[in-house]
């Protein structure tokens, strides 16, 4: 989508995937070839670094071929002077490339169909427009859609339209401003549709809604996009309480509008409920949100369960966030679903079985899978910690903490999932996952997600909050000096 120009690939890269290639591959690769959507962007400008040059490869491969055909012996493919003896990319290099190149469109862009359900049900496009624009009610604002977390990517808007922009000249209150931000791709993780009389018709949501952020570079909430970054200032409860019509919701779930309102807009910002939809339960024990904090998207590669409780692997987890909260229209099972007693609502809907015909989901796990896990976590900006302290709090954690958060990924490594118990927190998030257990979330780039507290539920609200805890609950004995240390050491990762 939008005007592409030809950009160097190696900008998709961290220096830890660049590693990861090339140790596949054995060999380096020619970078400059591709051209790609010039908002492309590295995760961190400090990870945008080349890939190392270029090598020959060999001409006698594996399937005994000499390449004296123009090939490299392996897959056919040319060389650069259709010859044979040019230098040549590594088949897997090439695919992982141009893989997490679809992945990222498909992260920031792809609505899996959804709109059947945000649009064509919920009519959320509607509340959008306003009455003004053909929808219903006062309409969104461009000022309420940044109050309700929604983000702007500063590179989908022209130079006119920035300076604009910049200059007042737009009316931040009238919803036709949002809706000419969606005809340009512009509100971060919103896909709208538009006839040829200018009326919207339909909107769709993407992976990008709750998990990208912005840089603030031009205002707050008006950016540069920032992949994986959990975006913990969106009211998505809000947003979905927006709807005009949540008949789709109350019929699955067994309760009235009133009731379905009600507890949407108890979820705050931040937060999700991504199990409602398969247990029904809507509160914990107390009559407090069952909604738990947007979790980061970088950082995964090698972690071997997601979500605050474990439910599985990244590669079992897309498909149901997809299928099932997305209302994505693709093909899914799993069994667990299946069981009356821990996730009635989803027995009783089928959502252990999954199909659509056409399935517009299953196709695009693989790139987005890529993407994600292409996603290093971003270095904590300068001056936000102390160096010295951290250096010292290092010490502290692999003592202390490193059990649990085992370096080099600050998780467990396998199939790491731990009681309730453990860690001093109550069981209600963890019973609704099979796992029945909570997984030690991975520590980097601690510094995106302090806002909305820290825990699976935000119940902690800085990190000396936590460090006091398993101060107090293992007997730690931290003085004030290395109750900072700590602190500081967790701010550099």
């Amino acid at each position: 989508m939008g005007h592409s120009r030809s950009t160097d690939v190696s900008a998709l890269f961290s220096p830890a995937l660049a590693s990861l290639l090339i140790s596949l591959a054995g060999l380096g690769c020619d970078v400059d070839s591709a051209g790609i959507d010039s908002r492309a962007r590295p995760v961190s400008p400090a990870d945008d670094v080349p890939l190392a040059a270029a090598q020959p490869v060999s001409r006698n491969g594996s399937d005994g071929s000499d390449g004296s055909d123009g090939s490299d012996g392996n897959d056919g493919a040319a060389g650069a002077d259709g010859g044979g003896d040019g230098w040549v990319e590594d088949p897997a290099i090439a695919f992982a490339k141009k893989t997490i190149v679809e992945g990222r469109e498909i992260f920031r862009h792809e609505t899996f169909g959804d709109e059947a359900f945000w649009g064509d049900s919920l009519r959320l496009h509607e509340a959008i427009a306003g009455v003004a624009n053909g929808g219903v009610g006062a309409g969104i604002s461009l000022d309420t859609a940044l109050a309700l977390g929604l983000k702007v990517d500063i590179d989908a808007l022209s130079d006119d339209a920035r300076a604009n922009l910049e200059a007042g000249l737009y009316d931040m209150d009238d919803p036709a401003v949002t809706l000419e931000a969606l005809k340009i791709d512009a509100v971060i993780g919103l896909q709208a549709t538009f006839d040829q009389a200018d009326q919207i018709t339909t909107l769709g949501v993407t992976c990008a809604l709750c998990h990208s952020q912005v840089d603030d570079s031009f205002a707050p909430g008006i950016g540069h996009r920032l992949d994986g970054w959990p975006n913990r200032d969106l009211n998505v409860g809000g947003i979905m309480a927006a709807a005009p019509d949540l008949s789709a919701v109350t019929g699955l779930l067994g309760v009235d509008d009133a009731t379905l309102r009600a507890v949407l807009n108890d979820w705050g910002l931040g937060k999700f409920d991504a199990f409602v939809q398969l247990d029904g339960i809507a509160t914990r024990p107390d009559g407090s949100s069952g909604a738990t904090l947007i979790p980061p998207l970088f950082g995964l590669n090698g972690v071997g369960l997601v979500t605050w409780n474990g439910f599985g692997s990244l590669s079992s987890w897309l498909p149901l966030i997809i299928n099932i909260e997305l209302h994505g229209q693709g093909s899914f099972r799993d069994p667990r679903l299946g069981d009356p007693q821990r996730y009635p609502i989803a027995e009783a809907n089928g959502f252990d079985r999954i199909s659509h015909e056409p399935d517009l989901v299953s196709d695009k796990l693989v790139p987005l899978e890529y993407y994600i896990l292409s996603m290093e976590p971003p270095t904590p900006p300068q001056g936000s910690y102390d160096p010295v302290a951290a250096e010292a709090g290092e010490a502290l954690f692999q003592e202390s903490c490193a059990g649990c958060h085992v370096p080099p990924l600050y998780t467990p490594v396998g199939w790491g999932v731990i009681p309730g118990f453990v860690v001093g927190v109550d069981s209600f998030q963890s019973d609704r996952s099979p796992s029945l257990g909570y997984r030690p979330p991975p520590l980097r780039g601690l510094f995106t997600r302090t806002t909305g507290g820290f825990f699976h539920d935000g119940r902690f609200e800085t990190l000396e909050d936590v460090v006091d805890h398993f101060n107090a609950l293992w007997d730690l004995n931290f003085s004030p000096t290395e109750r900072y240390e700590l602190v500081e050491f967790l701010k550099s990762l």
